[in-house]
């Protein structure tokens, strides 16, 4: 520890609170909560320090920034949103199931949907699950949408560009609120029912299709009666389809942890009125040697504050002896009192160990799959280097791709894999210049030029800094020969080049006539499709939004009346090109700073032209 640092740590206050380690950068290296911000500090820097990644951590530290809390549960809500807003590398990571499905609830749209997704990143979106079946997810939301009735169409906002209200509407299984039938607030309350339910409130919804059973019955309305039956019906055998009746257990989350070196695994039972509505796992990495009290409030702070509901008590690991901060933190979430404790005794002490058995066992799978992979990269590397005849391993493989249309909107992508695994965060895209045509072989010449450029006077931009083991190019000889030139005329360290012709997934490489022609099966030509595939993606993708940027602004140049200043006006208000071209000729009137007769003519030529 330097003697600045030094100082700043002995006159940190006794009281608790939050610190954060910064580098050199100022970039916020790890978030802490603390009862005591001076011992808890101290500790990281005395002698025998042995916990995972603290020799890395401490040797990054430049400064020590602190914030005073009131108490320790305080500084606990602080640290996770720092840790939110910062995503320091030296943090515990939540790694949910990603390929698992979920259903999302977009309470961020005016008319929210309730829909499938694999994703668990969409700000304004409540996200419930994983599951671990696809089939029960689009089971589920076959019910709720024939209880519930909200709207299934895509996007944002509900309905159809024409304005008239789908086949669903008619067969009475959406409210359509695309055409005013139901309200916003009306909406809301139905969502927030479906968000109710699959919290596990199951009793209200089939209290009410009871109720107005009934009341159709009564009033001699016999088909909606008995469409109230089906859906009622609907509602309950999904209900029972839950997991065994353990009534005397109550409303309550169980967890389970298990720990290995710098990771774990954790897995929720989420019990509700007694029933078991499903498993969540999870997969926690990063850990730098935290013991479990540290782990368990990580994910804790992490998982229930993005949870929709809290339960009135939630079951943790035996191991856990203060729960006074995760009680307090609940609580406050919540907005009344949560029960955290570790049962010794009964039902809950069997569903706590059930939940410990099943992390350790996502523990030990997780770590067979880690290892499989990582031999499995090994492999590919191995091969590579074997086949192609390189002076090293290819820990680091760059791949470049060129996308365009006829030669209009020319582009060049550059994706990264480090140690056989992409690192998105190195990848690269190029807009080309000066080329006129069709001219795929300069395309890769100019990106391959511009790219080793800053190779040679050592650009301080991580990915362009970094010399690479291995470039890959997209292409046959024609692209290769570009490569070699373009690096041929730059001062640089040797650097394999090879191309990737699509067809025949054949490799070609310098000073060989024939190209090399690998194990299709085999993980070394696995991977290089992997990373070619990648940057065939990022390609497409970027030509796409630069062509559609292109297009808008030919679109824009042929509309009266429309300047740069009413250009920004008009795409500050509806967001979105896409937005604005679906617009009604009453929705662009209202537009700020656009008169009306001109909003009038710009629909009516975007209806002319088959636009709106």
């Amino acid at each position: 520890m330097s003697g600045t640092l030094e100082d700043e740590v002995k006159l940190l206050p006794r009281r608790p609170g939050v610190y954060l380690f910064r580098d050199e950068r100022g970039e916020v290296l790890y978030v802490g909560k603390a009862k005591s911000l001076r011992s808890r500090v101290r500790s990281y820097f005395q002698r025998g320090d042995v916990r995972a990644g603290a020799a890395q951590l401490l040797g990054r530290i430049a400064d020590v920034e602190v914030i005073v809390t009131r108490n320790e549960a305080e500084a606990l809500h602080l640290e996770q949103n720092l840790v939110k807003r910062h995503r320091p590398p030296f943090n515990i990571r939540l790694r949910d199931d990603k390929s698992f499905p979920y259903i999302a609830v977009t309470v961020g749209d005016e008319y929210p949907r309730v829909m499938f997704t694999r994703e668990r990143h969409r700000r304004g979106t409540v996200y419930f699950g994983p599951y671990a079946n696809a089939k029960k997810v689009r089971e589920t939301l076959d019910v709720l949408n024939r209880a519930f009735r909200f709207r299934p169409c895509e996007g944002p906002r509900p309905g159809r560009h024409s304005g008239i209200p789908c086949l669903d509407f008619h067969i009475d299984r959406c409210f359509a609120p695309c055409v005013g039938a139901i309200g916003r607030e009306e909406y809301g309350r139905i969502v927030d029912g479906v968000i109710a339910f699959l919290s596990g409130d199951t009793k209200t919804i089939q209290r009410e299709l009871e109720e107005r059973m009934r009341e159709a019955a009564d009033d001699e309305r016999f088909e909606e009666a008995a469409r109230y039956r089906n859906r009622l019906f609907a509602v309950r055998h999904l209900v029972e389809r839950q997991a065994a009746d353990r009534r005397a257990v109550g409303t309550v989350d169980v967890i389970g942890l298990a720990v290995d070196g710098d990771k774990a695994a954790v897995q929720v039972f989420p019990l509700r009125d007694g029933k078991m509505i499903d498993r969540y796992g999870f997969h926690l990495d990063n850990l730098t040697g935290e013991d479990e009290q540290a782990v368990l409030e990580a994910f804790v702070t992490e998982y229930y504050g993005s949870t929709p509901s809290v339960p009135p008590e939630v079951v943790v690991p035996s191991g856990i002896s203060d729960t006074a901060v995760i009680r307090d933190f609940l609580s406050e979430r919540r907005g009344g009192r949560v029960e955290v404790r570790s049962p010794a005794r009964g039902e809950k002490k069997r569903l706590a160990d059930l939940a410990a058995e099943n992390a350790r066992v996502a523990l030990e799978a997780d770590t067979v799959q880690r290892e499989e992979k990582r031999l499995r990269r090994v492999a590919a590397l191995e091969e590579l280097r074997e086949c192609l005849n390189l002076e090293s391993l290819p820990l680091r493989i760059e791949c470049f791709d060129i996308s365009n249309i006829q030669g209009e909107s020319i582009v060049a992508s550059m994706t990264v894999f480090q140690d056989g695994k992409a690192k998105n965060a190195h990848y690269r895209t190029f807009a080309i210049r000066g080329l006129a045509g069709q001219d795929d072989v300069g395309a890769m010449r100019e990106v391959i030029s511009r790219r080793f450029t800053r190779v040679s006077r050592g650009d301080l931009d991580e990915s362009f800094g970094a010399t690479p083991n291995l470039v890959v190019v997209d292409g046959g000889k024609g692209q290769l020969a570009a490569a070699l030139a373009a690096m041929e005329e730059l001062d640089l360290p040797r650097v394999a080049v090879i191309a990737l012709a699509k067809r025949e997934e054949e490799v070609f490489v310098p000073g060989i006539a024939g190209p090399i022609v690998l194990d299709r099966h085999g993980p070394g030509l696995q991977l290089l499709q992997r990373i070619r595939d990648e940057a065939h993606r990022v390609a497409l993708r970027y030509h796409r939004r630069r062509r559609g940027t292109k297009a808008l602004e030919t679109i824009f140049e042929t509309l009266p009346g429309i300047g740069p200043a009413r250009r920004r006006a008009i795409l500050r208000h509806f967001g979105s090109a896409e937005r604005f071209l679906e617009a009604s000729q009453e929705e662009l009137e209202g537009v700020p700073g656009l008169p009306q007769k001109t909003a009038r003519t710009v629909y009516a030529q975007l209806h002319k032209a088959g636009r709106a």
